[in-house]
């Protein structure tokens, strides 16, 4: 085994970069040197550098985090003897560490870098006994010690990888969603039961997914009207984990109609889509307001609540606006979602930019947002209103949906995308005579209607 550094020799003449050789004059070649890696240091599963290195009841020395791989992967048996372990114990080789160490040292020069002493995993125990602690504290209100558990189980879970998941493992969302909801419900959202609760929420935002018991606990209406006061008047750290965890939430049909009956919440998602913050917050607000209004629960009167905040203009602004094409496909999905009821439709009526737009992101997003497009013209173009739709037919076959929605169906999509679009060819055909497409229009430059 060995690592390639490329070093140069230091030559007496060296002249700007050139020497002699033989008499003739050129440029000095680099000269790839091979260090040898000793063959026990190098890790049987992974074939390199042994970082934490372990060894297993079979005898064997593994690094820690290729061996965790293997057994996590359900193997019960040492990579290289093939036997059965007897346990599953990682028994730390601190010897060999050390050698590697040395060794590191001494080739310091060939630009090999000592590695660090790693800090002992977190074990189950360890974690169940800071979680019976948390669980104590949150029934007394403790704020002072549940802040000083919480903080243990964030310094755990920033050391490693390894214990983030064995944290997770052992139940730790929901022991934090139960005392997120304990403290929400008893705190005036003073300064210490705020940076309580923002201490939670920052350690849960790497436990997702969150399973049910979590879910249930932040759904509650103490726990979510802390959520909303977080995005309201915490700093943008911390409205990021607010607006995630309701992001999470709302992925849950069993929740989203909790969240629909949460006051503050639409204006906030709104307000957070109108002037963006931070490109994550923008997003997840974006998704949040999309499950709100897609759930098998909503009605029109939940997309009306949105209609009337006039964000059927506020999408379309970000979809003139915006290059990055998750957050048009999201912009894309909670447009769709709107125009479903006829307050909504009415609106992207009386916008002079929604038909252009729709058509211009054909295609030119990825596949769920095309779609979304396609679905949405579809709905315009199909309104009962025989002016609306005539008007919404011309307008689309002039600025080139007749050879786009062609080109779509050549190149494929979902089935209820294909579907629409072969109805709306038909429903234009009868239009096309005459029309001129002005399809290469840069609408960036049209003045918009808002």
């Amino acid at each position: 085994m060995g690592f390639g550094w490329r070093r140069r020799r230091s030559n007496a003449g060296d002249n700007g970069g050139k020497e002699q050789e033989g008499g003739i004059g050129g440029r000095r070649e680099l000269e790839l040197q091979e260090l040898v890696i000793p063959n026990h240091f190098v890790c049987p599963i992974s074939l390199e550098l042994m970082r934490d290195p372990v060894t297993l009841s079979s005898g064997i020395t593994y690094d820690r985090e290729s061996i965790e791989r293997w057994l996590e992967a359900g193997n019960f048996t040492c990579p290289v003897t093939n036997v059965v372990l007897s346990s599953f114990d990682q028994i730390p080789n601190h010897v060999l560490r050390s050698m590697i160490q040395e060794w590191c040292t001494e080739n310091c020069r060939h630009g090999v870098n000592r590695i660090p002493t790693p800090r002992v995993p977190v074990t189950p125990f360890e974690v169940s006994e800071v979680l019976s602690g948390i669980d104590d504290a949150s029934q007394c209100v403790d704020h002072a010690e549940c802040a000083k558990l919480v903080g243990r189980i964030e310094k755990w879970g920033g050391e490693s990888e390894r214990n983030r998941r064995c944290i997770t493992a052992n139940g730790a969302a929901s022991t934090l969603s139960r005392a997120f909801d304990a403290f929400a419900a008893a705190s005036d959202y003073s300064q210490i039961g705020a940076n309580m609760l923002e201490e939670i929420l920052c350690a849960l935002s790497w436990m997702f997914p969150l399973d049910i018991d979590a879910r249930h606990y932040l759904a509650s209406r103490s726990s979510l009207n802390c959520l909303v006061w977080f995005l309201k008047n915490g700093d943008t750290e911390f409205k990021k984990h607010a607006i995630l965890t309701l992001n999470e939430l709302s992925r849950d049909e069993k929740q989203t109609e909790a969240l629909a009956y949460t006051e503050g919440l639409r204006e906030t998602l709104v307000k957070f889509i109108e002037h963006p913050i931070s490109p994550t917050i923008t997003k997840a607000s974006l998704s949040v307001t999309f499950n709100l209004i897609s759930s098998n629960g909503c009605g029109d009167e939940e997309r009306l609540a949105f209609v009337e905040m006039s964000l059927v203009s506020k999408l379309l602004e970000i979809l003139v606006d915006s290059s990055d094409k998750s957050v048009c496909e999201k912009a894309l999905g909670v447009l769709h979602g709107l125009i479903g009821c006829e307050q909504g439709r009415e609106k992207a009526y009386a916008n002079l930019l929604t038909v252009p737009i729709l058509v211009k992101k054909i295609l030119r997003v990825p596949g769920t947002a095309t779609e979304f497009a396609v679905l949405s013209l579809w709905r315009l173009c199909k309104h009962e209103s025989r002016d609306h739709q005539e008007m919404a037919l011309v307008e689309a076959l002039q600025v080139g949906a007749f050879q786009k929605l062609l080109l779509l169906l050549q190149v494929g999509c979902a089935d209820e995308a294909k579907e629409k679009a072969t109805e709306l060819l038909k429903l234009m055909n009868p239009y096309r005579a005459g029309l001129e497409c002005i399809e290469s229009a840069d609408f960036k430059n049209l003045k918009r209607s808002f």
